[in-house]
């Protein structure tokens, strides 16, 4: 094999391990540089919401809502994407499905339920909008 068959081979087999976790996954545009949390994981729920109406998510960074589902809120985006917030829904009963995380618009769903200040500002990260 020649010379330039080797750099060909080395060059396909880096550029296939550098872009392997990108075809298993979508890297998806941020939606803000920044958000509120309860804490600095994100771990704890701020809040606990009812959806006002049904709300179908345009892309895998977002959730589909159903009216009347209970939505925990974990963080709210801040900056240019101030208006969506974080959540995980559930069924109507627990173990209908599993819970769903990702971005949903505030204006769908009323706070009825305080639980944590969400006062901790976290930077956003590339997972943070990561589609599977």
């Amino acid at each position: 094999m020649g010379g330039a068959a080797w750099c060909f081979l080395w060059a396909s087999l880096l550029l296939w391990a550098s872009w392997g976790p990108v075809w298993s996954g979508l890297q998806m545009d941020k939606l803000a540089e920044k958000k509120l949390c309860a804490d600095a994981e994100c771990n704890h729920p701020i809040s606990i919401a009812v959806a006002l109406q049904d709300y179908i998510a345009p892309d895998c960074r977002f959730i589909h809502i159903q009216r009347g589902q209970v939505v925990y809120i974990f963080s709210k985006l801040k900056g240019r994407g101030r208006l969506f917030w974080g959540g995980s829904v559930q069924g109507d009963y627990y173990g209908e499905q599993p819970a769903s995380l990702g971005y949903f618009p505030s204006s769908v769903v009323r706070e009825n339920q305080y639980l944590k200040p969400g006062k901790v500002e976290v930077k956003t990260d590339r997972w943070d909008f990561y589609c599977q």
